[in-house]
């Protein structure tokens, strides 16, 4: 059980294809929002079950009718990767019926200390992937995630926008925006970026966002230039998803767009501010090369938060110490491999 946000459902599909892999005989029950049910479509054994929140599902009898539907389906154990009031509810549930149980750790307290302004830790901690394994390792189920395999590049479905990706050489997607302003690179950075990419023929570039204030964003980023194409707003999500396996590489802010590239098998480079990889969102099967970080020499109390939702007067512009050439030169390092 997973419920939201994007970023962390997308973060279990990696160590979930990995789970299917390597227990064929085990059926898997994903309980998640319906909106992220394209994550999950080429897991072999692996069933989706929709939480239905306003209805259904609403409230604490809705979370009995959860669990009654769920038992159902002769569930053996539960994996709560959530822990929180909904699904540790259930969880008891099934715990209460004689079911094994297991949910994770998300180290409340070493986060704490990587981010706290005085006394800092700063040292890499547990990855959610890591996390996530250790739930199953708890149940019974090791899982190996050092030889990822992944779903092969979809095929898009929209004519035009098949043969745009057909005909390019090398195909980038730039996700901009993030929840919070503190993880997002300055736009005038971006532009500057994006001019520099777009200067080159051979690339094309995708930008991802939502909502129509972004969308008026990302047309302003995009401008004239003809292999610049804004997507916010064009297709629907599960043709974004095509898309988004079909590119060679992804820019990201430390968001959610960039763990659907990763569990995806594409390269992506991250952008951090406020946050830092080392409190274990690092998308799947990233290199630290990949994720560019604020100076913390001049922030030094960086990573002032877990989620980014912390403001720290000053630290305003730390994602300005990130470079524009340097994000390119990391995009071309990685489209030349």
């Amino acid at each position: 059980m997973r419920l939201s946000a994007m970023g962390d459902v997308a973060m279990t599909v990696p160590v979930l294809r990995a789970f299917a892999q390597q227990y064929p005989e085990v059926q898997l029950t994903v309980v998640s929002r319906p909106f992220f049910q394209p994550f999950f479509k080429d897991i072999p054994h692996l069933h989706f079950f929709a939480f239905d929140e306003k209805e259904r599902h609403k409230g604490i009898l809705g979370l009995w009718r959860l669990f009654q539907d769920l038992k159902a389906l002769q569930i053996d154990a539960f994996a709560d990767l959530h822990n929180v009031l909904r699904s540790k509810v259930v969880r008891y549930l099934f715990a209460l019926s004689g079911k094994k149980t297991a949910f994770v750790d998300k180290g409340r307290a070493e986060k704490k200390a990587l981010t706290r302004a005085e006394n800092k830790i700063f040292q890499p901690l547990t990855t959610m992937f890591e996390r996530h394994q250790l739930v199953f390792e708890s149940l019974g189920f090791p899982i190996d995630l050092s030889r990822p395999k992944f779903p092969p590049k979809a095929k898009i479905s929209q004519p035009e926008l098949a043969t745009i990706v057909a005909q390019s050489q090398k195909v980038i997607g730039i996700a901009p925006f993030a929840q919070y302003d503190s993880k997002v690179y300055p736009l005038d950075l971006m532009q500057e970026v994006i001019d520099a990419l777009a200067a080159n023929e051979n690339y094309t570039i995708f930008l991802f966002g939502g909502g129509q204030n972004e969308k008026k964003q990302l047309q302003q980023l995009v401008g004239d230039k003809k292999n610049a194409i804004n997507m916010a707003g064009k297709v629907p999500f599960t043709t974004e998803l095509d898309l988004i396996s079909n590119l060679d590489v992804m820019l990201s802010m430390d968001s959610g767009n960039g763990h659907i590239a990763a569990m995806l098998g594409v390269p992506v480079v991250t952008l951090w501010g406020a946050t830092h990889p080392y409190a274990g969102f690092l998308p799947f099967n990233q290199t630290l090369d990949n994720a560019l970080v604020s100076d913390r020499n001049q922030f030094p109390q960086l990573p002032t938060s877990v989620y980014g939702n912390k403001v720290v007067t000053g630290y305003e512009n730390a994602m300005r110490t990130i470079l524009p050439e340097r994000v390119v030169a990391r995009i071309e390092e990685i489209l030349n491999m």
